[in-house]
């Protein structure tokens, strides 16, 4: 290390943000995710043994997984290396792979390596690190905002423990929040600030289990309120106002939560629930989602839950569809509110849905059946003289414009896919077909 380069580093403790001077150094300073680093845990036992292996670290912003690797940093007899994932290349892994290797093969001194933001490398970048895992030559922490299991090689996947970091509670941010205000040697103290019970609670709530964001607040609120007369500075809910964005979203529309919160909307329409539908649709218009992309959604748990225990709900999630396109938003959110609570009213049936399944499966399972003869195509010259159609019956010559005969495969005589349930329009269709094929056997004409 240069001169300029310790002089760099002695700047950045100074005038580095809040949240990086207050980040813990110790496994005991950390606040929430107990369910991973309470004492006993296995997280807490290997930190606290220096036998940490690879692991991921996988969560929302401001949750602790930087924080938790940089106790492992403090705690650690190994070598640690961070990289990050957005600014590093190829070359910078391979420098890092070789000074493990140096390091293993001259002292026995382990590499633990951190990279953040882990889910940015590409696949090559991945697969580069995988066999240097696989020996033990460097143990990788990983921490990433998205799942996985979705965006990490899965060989690097099976070769760590994943540990998921929950958004802190409003309790674990207020104490980090009195915390900063009162720590003089890394946080506000110096300033002799105070701050109110309902400011407290103010930010707490709005940070939304983000750590980073609720001291972010903090810290330009103190530098930026002038002094009271009584020589304080205090931070009022209007100053924690001042000082906070409207809540964030968390909602990639590539992420994990993009795919949680769509989950949770369409099954609260399956389920017949049409408050938390409204809420989930609410939650993904607010975050920006793509209305056509919301408005596919409904016209597919119309088809796929309602069914034909009312077919009119595919016809209103249609005609949804088509309108959010004409009007646009804000407007739209109406429309796709209106679509949503009508399927999750609607009585339900999977019936249509599992018979194409079922029927799928058949196809697959006994391939390429004849037709019968007489439904066979006999528009053209010649038809007959193969035996194509000959038999078929026209069903509106008939009563009631039904008539029994053979329409599956011969091989499939008697085989049902569609059994229609009891809500809704089905049950008129299964009393209709029961009706038609009694009728038909007693001949009788309504």
């Amino acid at each position: 290390m240069d001169l300029f380069e310790y002089m760099r580093q002695g700047a950045m403790k100074k005038e580095s943000p809040l949240a990086a001077r207050l980040r813990p150094r110790t496994l005991d300073e950390v606040v929430g995710q107990q369910h991973i680093i309470g004492k006993d845990t296995l997280l807490y036992r290997a930190i606290s043994a220096d036998k940490i292996s690879s692991v991921i670290f996988y969560g929302p912003p401001g949750t602790g997984k930087t924080t938790l690797a940089k106790v492992i940093a403090g705690t650690t007899s190994s070598e640690f290396t961070q990289i990050n994932a957005t600014v590093a290349g190829k070359k910078d892994m391979e420098a890092v792979v070789e000074k493990a290797k140096d390091d293993l093969g001259m002292f026995g001194k382990r590499t633990i390596l951190f990279i953040d933001e882990i889910h940015r490398f590409n696949k090559g970048q991945q697969d580069y690190l995988l066999p240097f895992v696989e020996d033990g030559t460097i143990i990788l922490i990983g921490a990433t905002t998205e799942n996985p299991y979705f965006e990490v090689n899965g060989a690097l996947i099976s070769r760590s423990i994943i540990f998921e970091l929950k958004p802190l509670e409003a309790e674990d941010i207020k104490v980090l929040i009195l915390r900063a205000v009162k720590d003089t040697e890394r946080g506000m103290g110096a300033y002799d600030a105070v701050i109110e019970e309902d400011a407290l609670q103010f930010l707490a709530d709005l940070s939304d289990g983000d750590a980073r964001k609720a001291l972010n607040a903090v810290e330009l609120g103190v530098l930026t309120t002038n002094r009271s007369e009584d020589g304080k500075i205090h931070l009022t809910l209007e100053v924690a106002k001042e000082c906070i964005q409207k809540r964030n979203m968390r909602y990639d529309k590539t992420g994990d939560n993009h795919y949680d919160v769509i989950s949770a909307f369409i099954k609260s329409m399956r389920g017949s629930d049409p408050d938390a539908a409204v809420y989930y649709l609410a939650r993904m218009l607010e975050s920006g989602e793509d209305i056509k992309f919301i408005a596919r959604r409904i016209m597919i748990c119309a088809s796929e839950d309602v069914g034909m225990a009312d077919p009119n709900a595919l016809t209103v999630a249609v005609s949804a569809s088509l309108a959010v396109e004409r009007v646009g938003m804000p407007e739209a959110r109406i429309i796709l509110s209106e679509a949503a609570v009508y399927v999750a009213t609607a009585p339900k049936s999977n019936a249509s849905c599992m018979a194409v399944f079922d029927a799928t499966e058949e196809v697959q399972r006994t391939g390429n059946l004849a037709v019968p003869a007489h439904l066979q195509d006999s528009h053209y010259k010649g038809a007959k003289q193969l035996g194509r159609g000959i038999g078929y019956q026209y069903a509106h010559d008939f009563p009631n414009h039904y008539v029994q005969q053979q329409y599956l495969p011969y091989e499939l005589t008697g085989k049902e896919f569609f059994r229609p349930g009891g809500n809704g329009y089905e049950v008129k269709i299964k009393e209709h077909m029961k009706w038609l094929k009694e009728a038909a056997k007693e001949k009788r004409i309504e």
